[in-house]
């Protein structure tokens, strides 16, 4: 591996999926969750919210409400309450509200088990879907989400200007088998070693060996 040339990206790509599998060899999910209903509703919950703030909201919403069925008999004062500190709580106790009555009603109770079907559903969108999809039902997928999508431009695998152009770039360069567990992996990493503000592009292992002469901080697009 070059040390003093910056590298293509394919070699980037290369070095970046063996190194952080040496990191991350087990990747367990960060959500707490008994069944797929409540990863829905865990993941729900994450938007703009930590995940250990969610681990500690769910055990008393899932205690109520772990399933659709019971979750939709909840009054959705009831869940906004249980759920006031993971943020936004109006808006998703009425899309947990909703959603729970759709699962019910439209599908039989059961969490979907497709893109389109999931995304139709009050406060789903690509990447709750994308996540529930690969964590939960085991189907390849790359959720990205805001560590995903800065790592992705500060190691110049995408000039992606939103999540949507980042996912896309990153199927073409990464194994299908590899993607449940990579994104994961790319999460890890950009939470403990390539944060936001521990390192601007110069800082960290990865960052050095795929742009070893950088010198100036390297802004990414935000999403």
């Amino acid at each position: 591996m070059p040390k003093g040339n910056k590298l293509l990206k394919k070699e980037r790509a290369d070095y970046i999926y063996n190194k952080l599998n040496d990191i991350y060899p087990e990747t367990p999910i960060p959500l707490e969750h008994k069944n797929k209903f409540e990863l829905l509703i865990a993941v729900l919950l994450s938007a703009q919210c930590t995940d250990e703030r969610v681990n500690q909201v769910t055990p008393e919403l899932f205690k109520v409400g772990n399933t659709p069925s019971k979750m939709m008999r909840i009054p959705a004062k009831k869940i906004e309450n249980i759920i006031k500190s993971c943020g936004l709580a109006p808006q998703k106790s009425f899309n947990i509200s909703n959603l729970s009555k759709i699962i019910v009603n439209k599908f039989n109770s059961e969490v979907p088990e497709n893109f389109k079907s999931l995304e139709s559903l009050p406060g789903v969108g690509h990447k709750t879907a994308s996540v529930v999809m690969s964590q939960g039902f085991g189907h390849p997928a790359f959720p990205v989400d805001t560590h995903i999508h800065r790592l992705s431009q500060r190691w110049g695998l995408t000039k992606g200007k939103n999540v949507k152009e980042t996912e896309k770039d990153l199927k073409k360069l990464f194994p299908k088998k590899s993607w449940n567990k990579l994104h994961l992996q790319f999460i890890y990493y950009g939470r403990s070693h390539c944060t936001a503000r521990g390192c601007d592009g110069t800082i960290c292992e990865i960052c050095k060996m795929c742009f070893p002469k950088r010198i100036k901080p390297f802004l990414a697009n935000k999403p």
